[in-house]
């Protein structure tokens, strides 16, 4: 069963595991690792480096660090954090812009575009604030990246009600989260596909995103559960008070 159910394996015995108790399938986290050293299945492992895009405005003044790598929150849409990645296609970059909330670890927003200048996070936050319900005095954190650090998105953030945070400049650490998603991302579908086209591109990673990534994956932060189960626990809580 857990070679036709995960042909192409991407998850360690752990999240299969999970995945195969959530089908109803009574057996143990050590039967499954054994059977999956016996069927040689192996989980794919993620790339360690990827290039920053990184280049300090600073038009919109001093940012403070609101966060100080403290990504955990009480309630969705109380702190976001944001930064953007570049995928190749047959064609050229593709750029992602992405929003995910520090609670349930879901996309939240994200731009696709075949360039990375402000207007690209701006669809992304702009994205999350139209579909989501945020918290008075949201936070969003972010790299020192150029487009972040500009006075134009500063006043994005300032229309939408939004409170800035950036980490400091070239520390990836300030903003792990956001880079554990792109790391996710690319090493269980990019590195995986071949874009002939940036249309492709476009079409392929937003079904990643909403299909798989929010609703499907399952998150060892989160108990491994799903960033949708880890939602509606929180909606079904607020309503049961």
């Amino acid at each position: 069963m857990i070679k036709l159910r995960f042909p192409a394996l991407i998850y360690g015995y752990r999240r299969v595991h999970a995945d195969l108790s959530a089908w109803g399938v009574a057996c143990g986290p050590e039967l499954v690792r054994d059977l999956m050293r016996e069927l040689d299945l192996q989980a794919c492992q993620p790339r360690p480096w990827r290039h920053s895009l990184t280049e300090n405005d600073g038009s919109a003044g001093p940012i403070p660090d609101l966060v100080n790598r403290d990504f955990t929150a009480d309630a969705p849409g109380h702190k976001m954090v944001g930064d953007i990645t570049y995928i190749p296609t047959w064609e050229g970059w593709v750029f992602l812009a992405t929003v995910i909330d520090c609670h349930t670890k879901a996309v939240i927003g994200w731009g696709l575009q075949d360039n990375y200048k402000t207007p690209l996070i701006e669809a992304a936050i702009e994205m999350a604030a139209r579909n989501h319900r945020l918290a008075e005095g949201v936070i969003f954190h972010s790299d020192r990246g150029s487009n972040y650090t500009s006075a134009q998105f500063a006043n994005t953030l300032a229309g939408l009600g939004i409170r800035q945070s950036v980490g400091r400049t070239g520390i990836c650490f300030d903003n792990a989260m956001a880079e554990s998603f792109f790391a996710t991302l690319k090493n269980e579908r990019v590195h995986r596909t071949v874009y002939p086209t940036r249309e492709h591109a476009y079409r392929d990673i937003a079904r990643y995103i909403e299909v798989r990534y929010n609703t499907k994956r399952r998150h060892s932060g989160l108990g491994c559960r799903t960033p949708r189960e880890v939602h509606d626990e929180y909606l079904n809580q607020q309503l049961a008070a």
